[in-house]
């Protein structure tokens, strides 16, 4: 007989160094540091780009509006604000043609925006030039366009000679059913050029539209001496045109 015995095997396994497991993390004065994240660069070029856009439609809707405005409303103007008048007057000036003359013009009368524009066709007498005239009561100027000479001129307004757009509008108006304005008178205003101008849009939307693309001077009025010692010394040409009670004939002489 075999006898088979089995002995315990006691292995004991040996200690971990308990030590040596142990993780270290550095501390900052006591305080856990979190890793610090990458900053993401801030997009300028979007910005830049975002500005540019705004920009070019301020561009673009700022110019429209004025254009629109000033260009295209101006010109939708109501049928009542719309004169042909013809009127006929004393001439005891030109010596020529002194007598009971006739005046013919066209006037359009803007009153929300405070001007008029006068058109004067070729006289059928001789001693006027044919002519569109402005008067911008907001900006206190007139500018008149002398077709024969392709000039334009450019002068303080004369609010004493010249009725303002409602005053006219009313005086048209009730004289509008008739075919000829009451028999007037005429007066004088002598103007002399005193230099060219370059800048037009100082000048406003209404006479930079009339005078552009065309030699534009400006005036000042005459007082009466200069009138009578140098009124033959230099060519003057002469405009003859309504917006009053009485006919206006403007002279306009070169520099002295």
């Amino acid at each position: 007989m075999v006898k088979i015995t089995f002995q315990s095997v006691s292995a004991q396994k040996p200690e971990k160094d308990q030590d040596a497991d142990k993780i270290t993390i550095p501390q900052a004065h006591g305080r856990l540091v979190p890793p610090m994240k990458p900053r993401k660069p801030f997009p300028t070029g979007l910005c830049c780009l975002a500005i540019s856009l705004v920009i070019f439609t301020l561009g673009l809707v700022l110019p429209s509006i004025y254009i629109y405005r000033y260009y295209f409303m101006s010109q939708q103007i109501p049928e009542d604000s719309l004169f042909h008048c013809r009127v006929i007057y004393e001439d005891s000036v030109y010596a020529p043609l002194r007598g009971r003359q006739e005046l013919e013009e066209n006037v359009s009368i803007y009153l929300e925006e405070n001007y008029e524009q006068i058109s004067i066709p070729v006289p059928h007498f001789g001693g006027s030039d044919p002519a569109d005239i402005v008067h911008d009561f907001q900006r206190g100027l007139t500018a008149y366009y002398d077709i024969a000479l392709d000039k334009c001129y450019i002068t303080e307004l004369n609010t004493t000679a010249v009725m303002p757009p409602r005053s006219l509008w009313e005086l048209l108006v009730n004289v509008k059913r008739g075919t000829y304005l009451p028999q007037t008178y005429i007066v004088q205003e002598e103007m002399v050029v005193t230099g060219r101008l370059r800048n037009m849009r100082q000048l406003g939307p209404f006479i930079h539209r009339l005078c552009f693309g065309k030699e534009t001077y400006r005036l000042r009025r005459r007082n009466q001496r200069q009138r009578i010692e140098r009124r033959e010394t230099k060519k003057c040409h002469r405009i003859r045109h309504f917006e009053n009670t009485f006919v206006v004939e403007t002279i306009i002489c070169d520099r002295f």
